[in-house]
């Protein structure tokens, strides 16, 4: 049983919900509290409501009428030649084939959907058993699936589905905030060796998925299957998985 995800950030008085696990952010100090008065506690109340709504239509981009802001991105058919993967490609190696673009996209009035993926070339775990190669080998699967809500703001669902301990039958070890990427952004650490970056911003709501698994290569003249390798450390590609996301995230506004 998986309890509550861990959001670090949260441990203590003081502590920034925008400061994660492996993620730093300077804050600034804490704003003193000023003491209203009489009719004057009117006068802050509407202010303060004028400022929620203005951070409701500049902050996230939802106007009057419910229905996001685009922020500039396009979601097409073509879209996932965004998925260039430079830094995952740097550190996995040059994927194997081009990216293949998944045949549940939508194209509708009030959501355009892709959804893409890519295999990066397996890799020896371990020394090889026999004349023919026999062993274990681990390879890495990168997938996007980029959204562009059109007529409701998609935030309500994104911060519900950014903090579950379990999906989709797997579960969920660990939830962390990343700062300063979209209008909010989380990283899932996942128990079957992924790790899932969500982002939200305007009406866009786009996810980069890295997958690993392993598999054993037998031998017909091995004896006997050697102790699997211990699994990958999926948390050393969490930097390259957010720098892709910059890029993917770019290149949805341009293309």
């Amino acid at each position: 049983m998986i309890s509550e995800p861990e959001l670090v950030g949260e441990d203590g008085p003081g502590s920034s919900p925008d400061v994660v696990s492996g993620f730093d952010q300077e804050q600034g100090p804490a704003a003193g509290r000023r003491r209203w008065h009489g009719a004057l506690w009117g006068v802050a109340g509407a202010l303060t409501a004028s400022a929620v709504w203005a951070a409701a239509v500049f902050g996230y981009g939802v106007g009057g009428d419910g229905k996001p802001d685009a922020r500039g991105y396009r979601v097409e058919s073509g879209s996932c030649a965004a998925m260039e993967l430079k830094e995952l490609a740097r550190a996995l190696g040059k994927p194997e084939s081009e990216t293949t673009t998944e045949m549940d996209g939508i194209e509708h009035p009030a959501l355009h959907r892709i959804r893409c993926t890519v295999d990066f070339p397996e890799s020896e775990l371990g020394e090889r058993v026999g004349e023919d190669g026999a062993g274990w080998y681990t390879g890495y699967q990168a997938s996007l699936t980029a959204e562009l809500h059109k007529e409701t703001d998609p935030r309500p669902e994104f911060e519900a589905g950014s903090t579950v301990t379990d999906m989709d039958g797997t579960s969920v070890d660990r939830v962390e905030r990343v700062p300063d990427l979209g209008d909010q952004a989380y990283l899932l650490i996942m128990g079957d060796n992924t790790l899932r970056l969500s982002v939200v911003e305007g009406g866009a709501v786009m996810t980069l998925t890295l997958s690993a698994w392993m598999s054993y290569n037998e031998s017909d003249g091995a004896e006997e299957m050697p102790d699997a390798p211990e699994e990958p450390e999926m948390l050393a590609y969490q930097g390259h998985l957010i720098n892709d996301m910059r890029d993917v995230m770019k290149a949805l506004k341009t293309g």
